[in-house]
């Protein structure tokens, strides 16, 4: 038999081979720690980030939908935490995270809001900071136009840059890498969500200073993203 139909019989008989074996059973996903009993009202210390993952990556894809309505319940911190994490979470020891970031620089800030507050996502000590105990995720609504995904939301993740930090190394491009980082880091949270049940829709329509009137930031900071999440999400029944 010529040199080359004999490799190609080899490799579709490995092929073959493999194929017949059973698939490897995937690992429980560890259980969530219990919060500290010792932290402080403007300290929430969140559960550890579920990385073994409850579904395969290609079923989260073809499920993501933009969810606009959701249930009342609260968001969970084990949820909460996935989400966040899923955005800005550090996955190695040298501070490389979830989402890439141009020369590893990470100009972004996660901010989450909720009927306690808003907090700032602390992405070294997996934990939320609060800015303010104030419920305001209806100024927030109030700034993009009052869309009824933001005002009936459990909960809003936004999404903040600051260029000036990436300028320093990349000069005019700051801002155009700032908005790609916004996109890597929004598809991470919108996948987790799927993958948790959870509804969640991007929103870019909303005015730049209210946003950071709300979060009293100053001017140099660049709102990116808002994505309003909350439960009750059923695949299928909005599609975007």
């Amino acid at each position: 038999m010529p040199r080359n139909l004999l490799t190609a019989a080899f490799v579709i008989v490995a092929l073959a081979a493999c194929a017949g074996k059973p698939a490897p059973e995937t690992a429980a996903p560890a259980a969530a720690a219990a919060p500290s009993s010792g932290e402080s009202a403007e300290r929430r210390v969140l559960p550890p980030p579920d990385k073994a993952g409850r579904s395969a990556l290609y079923a989260v894809l073809a499920a993501r939908r933009s969810a606009r309505t959701y249930g009342d319940r609260p968001l969970t911190d084990a949820e909460v935490g996935q989400l966040l994490w899923a955005g800005q979470g550090i996955t190695s020891p040298d501070g490389k995270r979830t989402a890439p970031s141009a020369g590893a620089l990470y100009p972004l800030n996660l901010y989450y809001f909720d009927e306690s507050g808003v907090w700032r996502y602390d992405a070294r000590g997996h934990a939320l900071i609060r800015v303010t105990a104030e419920d305001k995720r209806g100024a927030l609504a109030a700034a993009a136009s009052g869309q009824a995904s933001l005002k009936n939301a459990a909960a809003i993740i936004v999404i903040v840059a600051k260029p000036t930090v990436t300028a320093a190394q990349y000069g005019a491009r700051a801002e155009r890498y700032c908005a790609l980082e916004a996109g890597h880091v929004a598809q991470n949270i919108l996948l987790t969500a799927t993958a948790l049940g959870l509804g969640a829709c991007p929103a870019g329509a909303f005015d730049d200073d209210g946003v950071r009137a709300v979060l009293s930031l100053a001017g140099d900071y660049l709102p990116l993203y808002l994505i309003p999440v909350g439960a009750g999400f059923e695949p299928g029944r909005e599609q975007g």
